[in-house]
């Protein structure tokens, strides 16, 4: 029997200066009396900042005791999106520089619809996953997704500085196929969005964070930052979660993460690595290195 693994939410418990408080009054009235309906609200939320909001709202009663771990409410296929910003194909999407103001405000506004996803993905892992899992796997994937809401605001408040808003550009819109494709596989999600999608981000920030300062923009990069060091924690909680699974299963764990990102994700991972980065988060390069898109001739090579 695999130990449980600690939820890192628990131990940080008293230390949640993000997030708002709230009454158990207001949030029972707002947001449902359950983790799960309240996840299900935050799906259900179509408007951007709102829905950041409530991500918060939702993190500040789960850790004040103010929500009943019972999930009432069946979630969403797919969440519930602004009219703006207008979703193109991602063949379709303009290339981004962070030079200049325009550019600057691209990437930031390219981010903000990172971490929106990031928030539906975080919450559909409590309503989807939760009944099945631990009390400390709901306790992790919120913390995610109030996280995810806090990096929302911060990359708002960044975009209204710099005279506009999110929705003002087009965006991505296959950021949801990994969620879908593995709505019914507990396995194939924890691998692909957090140990995959999420990983990316360790990999390509800190060059964002440097190319922010180079054209002068300090305070954008120290978002990032804080970005930087929170996803982090949201690679290893998929990194545990996925090792509880596969211990529980009795699975090979690399050549099982191998099979499930070569069904369910497309296309091969891409250089380079943040080595550092994913191992503090607990991603061992053998999970990784063999499929990147040239480890055949690496491989050959050495």
């Amino acid at each position: 029997m695999p130990k449980k693994p600690e939820s890192a939410a628990a131990s940080r418990l008293t230390g949640a200066p993000d997030m708002p408080t709230v009454s158990s009054e207001d949030i029972r009235q707002e947001i449902r009396p359950d983790i799960g309906s309240a996840a299900v609200a935050i799906l259900s939320t179509a408007h951007a900042a709102e829905k950041a909001r409530l991500a918060q709202a939702v993190g500040a009663a789960w850790f004040h005791g103010q929500l009943d771990f019972a999930f009432r409410a069946p979630p969403p296929d797919r969440p519930a999106r602004p009219a703006r910003p207008a979703l193109r194909l991602p063949r379709d999407m303009p290339r981004r520089r962070a030079g200049g103001v325009k550019g600057r405000f691209a990437l930031l506004h390219a981010l903000s619809h990172i971490e929106l996803n990031a928030i539906d993905l975080a919450f559909d892992m409590v309503a989807r996953f939760g009944p099945q899992c631990p009390r400390a796997f709901t306790s992790d994937w919120v913390q995610v997704g109030s996280e995810e809401g806090k990096h929302f605001n911060l990359l708002a408040e960044r975009l209204h500085l710099l005279s506009g808003q999110y929705g003002d550009l087009p965006a991505h819109d296959g950021l949801w196929d990994a969620a879908y494709s593995t709505r019914d596989n507990i396995l194939a999600r924890l691998a692909v969005v957090p140990m995959v999608l999420e990983a990316r981000g360790l990999d390509v920030t800190p060059a964002m964070i440097d190319k922010l300062e180079r054209v002068g923009d300090p305070d954008s990069a120290d978002v990032l930052r804080i970005i930087y060091e929170d996803e982090k924690g949201h690679v290893a909680a998929g990194s545990r979660w996925f090792t509880h699974e596969i211990e529980k299963r009795a699975l090979a764990p690399a050549e099982t993460f191998h099979a499930l990102v070569r069904q369910y994700f497309r296309g091969d991972l891409k250089r380079p690595f943040n080595d550092a980065a994913r191992l503090s988060a607990g991603l061992p390069a053998d999970f990784y290195e063999p499929l990147a898109e040239d480890y055949q001739t690496v491989n050959k090579e050495t």
